[in-house]
């Protein structure tokens, strides 16, 4: 089988959360690129409109859904619109995300809910949301949840991030357990530092001293989570079920605590 037909995604329909800037947005682009239908979903509808546009002047398809991913009632409205325009999701990235910068002493309840509601409770409703809908479809599907190498290994001043992301990681492998059977496959990708538009300015300055903790060489680009989405996205994986993927230049390798 040639590669383009391995990771060809014709004929699905991929949702997006955390869609409307860095990595979900070049994730919905990718998709697009790969003859999915792509769904964006994100709380800036201003950024999602001009994201879809792009996707279809490129001659993809693709539906803006204006959402919070705590807010499960527009979680539902976000599915059904998906279903209304393309079908059934089958193909969900689980990416939306926010950081924080507090020592663990200091931070506020306010911080810790915010930063694990997003980044993993969120990542629970989802997936369940896309699985229930898959499997009362009877269709198959896959479910990519973004983790990150702070999953594994923490660093000072994100606790709360770290927590979430390794609770991902778990997560993945417990609902991959129950749902591989049924034909929904739920793998995860844990990226090292990736520059993107969110912390550019942040890496700017500090990304001279993580390089040379990073064996490759280099601070990592969005393409370089390419061949990981498009795997574990595609019928490429369809042997793989709660897997996490590490994608960090050998970052991992000498992160404290991994």
């Amino acid at each position: 089988m040639k590669a383009g037909d391995l990771f060809d995604l014709t004929g699905r329909v991929a949702l997006v959360t955390g869609a409307s800037s860095g990595l979900g947005a070049h994730f919905a682009e990718l998709l697009a690129e790969n003859g999915a239908k792509v769904v964006l979903v994100a709380r800036r509808a201003d950024r999602l409109e001009a994201l879809r546009r792009k996707i279809e002047s490129a001659g993809g398809q693709a539906i803006a859904a204006e959402a919070d991913v705590l807010d499960r009632e527009a979680m539902k409205r976000a599915f059904d619109a998906a279903e209304t325009a393309f079908g059934t999701v089958t193909i969900l990235i689980n990416n939306a995300g926010v950081t924080h910068a507090d020592r663990a002493v200091e931070m506020s309840e306010e911080v810790w809910r915010r930063v694990t509601g997003t980044n993993l409770d969120a990542v629970l409703y989802w997936a369940q949301e896309a699985a229930r809908r898959m499997l009362l479809a009877k269709k198959q599907g896959a479910i990519v949840n973004i983790a990150s190498v702070l999953g594994y290994g923490v660093s000072k001043g994100v606790a709360a991030y770290a927590v979430a992301k390794a609770g991902v990681i778990q997560l993945t492998r417990a609902l991959a357990l129950e749902l591989a059977f049924k034909g929904v496959r739920v793998n995860a990708i844990a990226p090292g530092f990736i520059t993107t538009e969110i912390n550019s300015e942040y890496l700017a300055g500090k990304g001279a001293e993580m390089t040379r903790h990073i064996p490759v060489g280099r601070l990592g680009e969005t393409r370089d989570l390419d061949g990981a989405l498009l795997l574990l996205a595609s019928d490429a994986s369809r042997f793989m079920a709660g897997t996490t993927i590490v994608v960090d230049g050998g970052q991992m390798l000498a992160l404290p605590g991994a």
